[in-house]
């Protein structure tokens, strides 16, 4: 397990104050983006929920915005990012579509958007690692 999974999963399981799944991917990838947790917290509250109106899953948000601090801006590479998570969740990438799917198969929210986070943190990881 890298070490970017396992910093994700130690926040997934803080309760108390509650981090989004922008906040969780970006703190994970935070020693890899220079960024410090408490700026990467802050920097990403609004970017939980598909920027708190069911858009785009704050999970894929969070990696896209680790890369760009990396300096993966490529369109080769955000679009390799979308297409590998749309290849797992029936083309979908909007938060609330996604929770309907969840919903439909009768999972556990948390769990769902846990593991969201824990695969956009491989995503970026890989993309970050080419």
């Amino acid at each position: 397990m890298s070490k970017y999974l396992e910093k994700a999963e130690k926040i997934r399981a803080i309760v108390e104050p509650h981090h989004n799944c922008a906040q969780s991917v970006l703190m994970a990838l935070s020693e890899a983006t220079g960024m410090d947790d408490k700026t990467a917290y802050n920097f990403a509250a609004n970017f939980g929920g598909g920027m708190k109106c069911g858009s785009v899953c704050g999970a894929i948000t969070g990696a896209l915005m680790a890369m760009g601090l990396c300096g993966k801006a490529d369109p080769a590479d955000v679009k390799a990012l979308f297409n590998e998570f749309k290849k797992n969740h029936e083309d979908k990438i909007n938060c609330f579509e996604l929770l309907e799917i969840n919903k439909r198969e009768g999972g556990d929210k948390k769990a769902h958007c846990d593991a969201l986070v824990y695969e956009c943190v491989k995503l970026a990881e890989d993309i970050l690692n080419k």
